[in-house]
C-alpha cells in the first residue's frame, strides 16, 4: 500500500472516534464536522515528512480540538495558538494529553455519535442520512444512490436533519438503555447500508474499509445489546457476505456470479463466526429481517458447491423475507431461487409487475435480461442488457452485463450450414 493510500485509510478509519470525541467538546454537529476536516488537512502535511503518529486518532483528536479552539479564539480576539510547527509529530506526547482529555473510551463515543445521529426527533430517512454522513464520511453522492434519490435532494435531508439537531437541544450524551433500544432500529439500518455501500463498491479500498467499518460497528452494537437477536443477525449476515469478498471479483475487477466462484477463497475465519451467530440468534425464536437474511447467506456458506445449495429452503426465507418485510428488491432476490426451482419462465412472471418501481436499478434489469436470453427473447434481452449498462454503478457491473451482451450476440449468430 502507498504512503498516500495509508493516510486516506487512517483518516477514513479514525473519523467516527474522532468526530464523537470532537462532537462532546463542542456538541455542534458543525464544528465537530470541520475541525476534523482541518485536522485531516494538516495531517495531510504533516505525516508524509515526520512519519504518522502511533495513534492517528489521538492526534486527530488533539490537532481538531486546538484548530477550533483556536478559531474561536481568532473570533474572541485573543491569543492565536501555536503554529503547525509546532504540533508534536515525533513522540507522540498527543496520546497521553487526548487521553487526560478524554477520560473515555472511543468506542463510547463512537456509540454515543451513532445515537445522536440517530435520534426519535429525527424522522427516519433523516436519521440514516446524517449518521452516513457524519459517522462514516460517505458523500452525499454515495448516500443518495443508497436511497435511489438525487444529490440534491441527499443534501437537503442532511442540511435539515442538521439543523433540527440543533434546534432540538439534542444532549450530547451516551442515552439510557430504554432510549437506545427504542433507537436500535434506526442504528442497525444505517450500520447495514454502510455495508452495503462498501459491499457494491467498485474499488477494493473503499469496499473493505465501509464493510470492515460496518462490522466493526455491528459488533461494538452487539457488546451492547448482547441478548438482542436482530443485531446477532445483522453481525453474522455482514460477517457471511463480506466472507465471499475474495471470490467475487477477477483479477481485472470484473464481477464473479456467486454460482461460479471458487469456494475455497471464502474467508473460513468470517463464515464460521457467522454461522455461530446465526445459530445463536434462531435460538431466541425472535425472527427478524437481518436473522433471514443471514439464514439466507448461511444457506450458501453451507454448500461446498453451488449445486449443493438448498434452494427450496432460499425459497421459503424468500417467502418469509417478503412478509415481514415487503420489498420488491426482495421479490428480485426470490426470483433467483424460483428460476433454479421452476425455470426462467416462473422467475420472470415473479417480476415483471416490480418493473414500475424498480426502473431505475441496475440489478433487475440485469435479472430481466438474463431471463429473456435463457428464453430465446433475444431482442428483449438486448433492451434490458442496454438499460442495465445505463444503469451500472461501476465499471465491474458494467462489464459483466457486456459479457452479457457477448454471449448474446454469439447466441443470435446462425450456425454454419
Amino acid at each position: 500500500m502507498t504512503e498516500a493510500a495509508w493516510i486516506a485509510g487512517a483518516l477514513t478509519a479514525a473519523r467516527p472516534q474522532v468526530i464523537g470525541a470532537l462532537l462532546r467538546y463542542f456538541r455542534d454537529l458543525d464544528t465537530a464536522e470541520e475541525a476534523f476536516q482541518e485536522a485531516c488537512l494538516r495531517a495531510l502535511k504533516h505525516w508524509p515528512e515526520n512519519g504518522p503518529p502511533r495513534d492517528p486518532a489521538a492526534w486527530l483528536i488533539l490537532v481538531g480540538r486546538n484548530a477550533a479552539l483556536d478559531g474561536v479564539r481568532r473570533q474572541a480576539r485573543h491569543t492565536a495558538l501555536p503554529p503547525d510547527e509546532m504540533i508534536s509529530d515525533l513522540d507522540d506526547s498527543e496520546v497521553p494529553l487526548v487521553e487526560r482529555l478524554d477520560g473515555a473510551h472511543y468506542r463510547d463515543d463512537v456509540l454515543r455519535l451513532l445515537f445522536i445521529c440517530c435520534h426519535p426527533d429525527l424522522p427516519h430517512t433523516q436519521q440514516i442520512a446524517l449518521a452516513l454522513r457524519i459517522v462514516s464520511g460517505l458523500t452525499v453522492a454515495q448516500i443518495a444512490r443508497a436511497f435511489l434519490i438525487g444529490d440534491a435532494a441527499m443534501e437537503q435531508r442532511i442540511t435539515r436533519a442538521k439543523a433540527r439537531v440543533a434546534k432540538a437541544e439534542v444532549p450530547f450524551e451516551a442515552p439510557g438503555a430504554i432510549e437506545r433500544a427504542e433507537r436500535l432500529a434506526a442504528v442497525a439500518a444505517m450500520i447495514y447500508l454502510v455495508f452495503n455501500e462498501g459491499y457494491s463498491a467498485g474499488d477494493a479500498v473503499m469496499r473493505a474499509h465501509l464493510c470492515g467499518e460496518a462490522i466493526r460497528l455491528g459488533r461494538l452494537l452487539l457488546r451492547l445489546f448482547p441478548a438482542e437477536p436482530e443485531i446477532m443477525g445483522l453481525t453474522a449476515l455482514m460477517l457471511l457476505q463480506h466472507a465471499r469478498s475474495p471470490a467475487r471479483f477477477d483479477p481485472d475487477g470484473a464481477i464473479i456470479l456467486l454460482d461460479d466462484q471458487n469456494r475455497r477463497l471464502w474467508d473460513v475465519q468470517r463464515i464460521a463466526e457467522g454461522l455461530a451467530l446465526i445459530d445463536k440468534a434462531m435460538r431466541h425464536r425472535r425472527p427478524g429481517a437481518y436473522q433471514i437474511q443471514a439464514a439466507l447467506a448461511a444457506t450458501h456458506a453451507r454448500a461446498a458447491r453451488a449445486e449443493d445449495t438448498d434452494w427450496a429452503q432460499m425459497d421459503a426465507l424468500y417467502a418469509a423475507l417478503e412478509r415481514l418485510q415487503p420489498s420488491p428488491v426482495v421479490t428480485l432476490n426470490r426470483a433467483v431461487a424460483v428460476h433454479k426451482l421452476s425455470g426462467a419462465a416462473a422467475a420472470l412472471a415473479l417480476i415483471a409487475p416490480l418493473e414500475p418501481r424498480l426502473s431505475a436499478y441496475f440489478h433487475f434489469f440485469g435479472a430481466k435480461g438474463a431471463f429473456l436470453r435463457e428464453l430465446g427473447r433475444m431482442a428483449e434481452a438486448q433492451v434490458a442488457f442496454d438499460r442495465a449498462i445505463a444503469l451500472a454503478r461501476s465499471p465491474a457491473e458494467a462489464s459483466h452485463i457486456r459479457q452479457h451482451l457477448d454471449r448474446l450476440t454469439q447466441d443470435s449468430v446462425p450456425a454454419p450450414p
